[in-house]
């Protein structure tokens, strides 16, 4: 039952959604995303992305004991294997990620997330999941691939080390701070951080959300300029890292990238820290 990468297909899942090993979250980007009327896939945990990631008040990743309390909570031990569903997709990544660094190993992505579910008409319930309250636990932490600013701003112009902005060319530019939206907030700047290449998130994702073929990623990064193999680190980042966890999970699971790290401040606290570089 067990895959050889923690990327699935919503086949997958709908094989094994009756599992008793097998649990799903769904990560949603907006609480909206949690109301019975949306339809959630049966039986599944549903978390906004804060409350399952976060620290309750501090700009931090939720702790191993933290993360288990929650999960606990939610019916899902030690022994079970959590399938994430992301919606939109950079949320089930970032969630993805978080977990891990948190210290819970057993975790699986459905590729293509929530969206690519919803469109193939596979079941939906609008019945609140109720769930008895498990002891859980997690491993150890792992926080090896998540780098901070200062690290980013001391290896600026390191040889061996390439910066990766994910962002949209709107953003990369500095013609805008957020990607969407009337208001353009979330960094006091505009701009990039100096020498980092750009390849736009979605590139390498397919119109319904699936990764492309490992080849046509590879290809996708050569064009921004960027070779994984030629470097002994590749700092990915976007806005609020989101977006740089969906192409982390990319490198390290679909090409087999080591190197890959993400800084998940991200443009919102580069842009906005007084005294750090900008490049337009």
């Amino acid at each position: 039952m067990e895959t050889q990468t923690p990327l699935v297909s919503t086949g997958w899942l709908g094989e094994h959604l009756g599992d008793r090993d097998i649990r799903v979250v769904e990560v949603f980007a907006k609480r909206e995303g949690l109301a019975p009327e949306a339809g959630h896939i049966p039986a599944s945990a549903r978390f906004f992305w804060k409350d399952l990631c976060w620290h309750d008040c501090d700009r931090e990743f939720v702790t191993g004991t933290v993360l288990a309390d929650r999960l606990g909570a939610a019916g899902i031990g030690a022994d079970a294997s959590v399938v994430i569903v992301g919606d939109p997709v950079q949320f089930g990544t970032y969630a993805f990620w978080s977990m891990l660094m948190a210290g819970h190993e057993r975790l699986r992505i459905v590729d293509g997330a929530r969206a690519k579910w919803v469109a193939e008409a596979r079941p939906l319930t609008r019945d609140a999941p109720a769930f008895d309250a498990v002891s859980c636990r997690v491993g150890r932490p792992v926080a090896s691939m998540r780098l901070g600013r200062d690290n980013v701003r001391a290896g600026l112009g390191k040889p061996g080390r390439g910066i990766l902005d994910v962002r949209t060319p709107e953003e990369y530019s500095g013609e805008r701070v957020m990607e969407y939206g009337q208001f353009d907030h979330g960094a006091e700047r505009g701009g990039r951080i100096p020498g980092a290449k750009h390849l736009f998130f979605r590139e390498i994702l397919n119109d319904d959300d699936t990764f492309k073929a490992p080849e046509e990623i590879r290809a996708a990064i050569a064009r921004a300029g960027t070779d994984p193999a030629a470097l002994d680190e590749l700092v990915i980042y976007c806005r609020l890292s989101h977006r740089a966890s969906l192409v982390w999970f990319a490198l390290t699971y679909l090409l087999g990238a080591g190197n890959a790290y993400i800084y998940d401040g991200s443009w919102t606290e580069w842009g906005s820290i007084v005294g750090f570089p900008v490049e337009r």
